[in-house]
């Protein structure tokens, strides 16, 4: 018997989802779901929470109340492992190995996306002339999209992407734009922070404002 669409879980979904330091909230509570094809834009100003968010659904950081579910699953090590690949401010990747042994190592831990190579994904982010260059080597805009190749070349629906236009030129910021749509259109789902929201190109997307 086929499943009935209503009956499948959101890739992500938070209830009552709050983040408190030393006692003072930083966001929350919250209350949101993202289904597949769906992007949910974080928007606030400096201060607000949105790398906080981020890195809560991520795990890196505990919530300090409220529930975060993967698939329908509770939130776990294992859960977001299968599901979720998130790209923060930071690269991810070990400066002094190249590309594609940090690419390497990250698939011998998580597997590879159906169809994707390590030297198709560096081809598609404009980076396969640097392939074999150190990381640490290269420019903060080659840095991204390195790490933007991460994205293409792991499993995972869900994509938690921080300030992913840093360090980026009009062309870098077209490219990302172009692999949200096209994970979307997978029967992905994208959230991301931004703070220059006007780079974000798809109308349809949702929207959530924390406030600082």
């Amino acid at each position: 018997m086929n499943t009935s669409p209503a009956t499948v879980a959101p890739l992500l979904e938070a209830h009552r989802l709050a983040f408190a330091r030393n006692d003072e909230p930083v966001f929350g509570p919250l209350d949101f779901a993202l289904a597949r094809g769906e992007t949910l834009l974080v928007e606030g100003d400096n201060g607000s929470g949105k790398t906080t968010l981020l890195r809560v659904l991520a795990g890196m950081l505990p919530a300090s109340e409220g529930e975060i579910r993967f698939g329908g699953m509770p939130a776990s090590n294992d859960a977001r492992n299968g599901q979720m690949v998130f790209l923060g401010h930071r690269s991810g990747m070990n400066e002094a190995l190249s590309a594609r042994e940090n690419l390497a190592f990250l698939a011998g831990l998580y597997g590879t996306r159906e169809g994707a190579t390590i030297g198709s994904v560096m081809q598609e982010v404009g980076l396969a002339a640097w392939i074999d260059e150190p990381v640490g080597t290269l420019s903060a805009g080659q840095k991204k999209r390195a790490a933007l190749a991460r994205l293409l070349l792991l499993p995972g629906d869900l994509w938690l992407l921080d300030e992913p236009y840093a360090n980026l030129d009009r062309h870098g910021i077209d490219l990302v734009n172009a692999l949200i749509a096209a994970h979307c259109m997978r029967g992905g789902a994208v959230l991301l922070t931004s703070h220059g929201a006007v780079r974000f190109a798809d109308p349809h997307a949702r929207h959530i404002h924390l406030a600082a």
